[in-house]
């Protein structure tokens, strides 16, 4: 499905429809450059399950886990050159966690470490303010 945002409450407002048709289990990979809105889509997943929290990207964390309806598992791996850095710290068990859904930015530094099944979101900025959301 392709869908078209005119500002961050749209892309958070897509993202919550979206959400709200995970049932837990799901990998959701994250695509897009640095400011094309990722993280505005990961906060409307989060508004979407009940998580009050303030959302952030994981960039130098690696991993932020909120608690909701389903925990949401965000990860950034945006600084990761080498997949078996994330299997040392056990990250990808959390990939695929039944009671959780997981949204993985840069996720093609961790390919390797994938569950088969993944969800693709892509976000692409198509002007100042808009940007096309794909998902698949």
């Amino acid at each position: 499905m392709k869908y078209i945002s005119n500002s961050v409450e749209q892309t958070m407002d897509i993202a919550m429809q979206f959400a709200a048709t995970l049932k837990g289990g799901e990998t959701v990979l994250l695509s897009g450059d640095l400011g094309a809105g990722k993280t505005h889509f990961a906060k409307g997943v989060a508004r979407q399950f009940g998580i009050d929290e303030v959302v952030t990207s994981p960039t130098f964390t690696l991993h932020n886990c909120y608690q909701g309806r389903l925990a949401l598992n965000h990860f950034d791996f945006y600084r990761i050159d080498d997949a078996e850095e994330v299997a040392i710290l056990g990250l990808d068990e959390l990939f695929s966690v039944p009671d959780g859904v997981s949204l993985i930015e840069w996720s093609q530094n961790v390919k390797s470490l994938l569950p088969s099944k993944c969800i693709v979101v892509t976000v692409t900025k198509t002007g100042e303010n808009s940007r096309e959301i794909d998902i698949q």
